[in-house]
């Protein structure tokens, strides 16, 4: 396979993921953190920071509004819940910041 059809083929991957991402509004980003270390936010913090790699400038709410579809203050009013204190206690046991 060659270096092109490699980064499109990346690129429609990611595109796909964020996709999924956005249609699964149900699934919080505690839950996403919990199972499998990362988040919608994660997303948007790497995509600045990809995008600083080539000295490009992308503000995180512009990152974050690619990977939510919407502005984040939006995603969060429609969309996010209270994390429970089980999930609360889950992320903290798998990151180290339990007491």
């Amino acid at each position: 396979m060659d270096d092109q059809t490699q980064l499109e083929l990346e690129a429609a991957t990611f595109r796909r993921l964020v996709a999924h991402l956005q249609s699964r509004t149900d699934v919080q980003n505690i839950d996403l953190m919990n199972l499998s270390g990362f988040c919608r936010n994660c997303l948007s913090k790497w995509y600045v920071a990809e995008a600083a790699s080539r000295e490009l400038t992308v503000s995180i709410d512009d990152a974050r509004e690619q990977v939510y579809g919407m502005p984040y203050a939006d995603w969060k009013a429609a969309h996010q819940r209270e994390a429970t204190p089980e999930q609360k206690a889950e992320y903290d046991r798998k990151n180290g910041t339990a007491p």
